[in-house]
């Protein structure tokens, strides 16, 4: 049972860093292809922080 385990945990982790490869290609290659784009995505995603951060900034105050 524990060779098992062991198997299963081997292939999990293959599969991790297969799909952790695959992200990070895919994210270089948006990023060389698309720079524009990219840069909005970044900066929309930056902006979804500063936006919590002012809403509990009122609260407080």
């Amino acid at each position: 049972m524990g060779s098992n385990y062991a198997r299963r945990t081997v292939v999990g982790n293959w599969i991790k860093k297969i799909l952790l490869v695959l992200v990070v290609a895919f994210v270089l290659f948006y990023l060389f292809t698309r720079p524009e784009a990219a840069a909005e995505a970044v900066r929309t995603f930056l902006g979804a922080f500063e936006s919590i951060g002012r809403f509990f900034t009122s609260l407080a105050g």
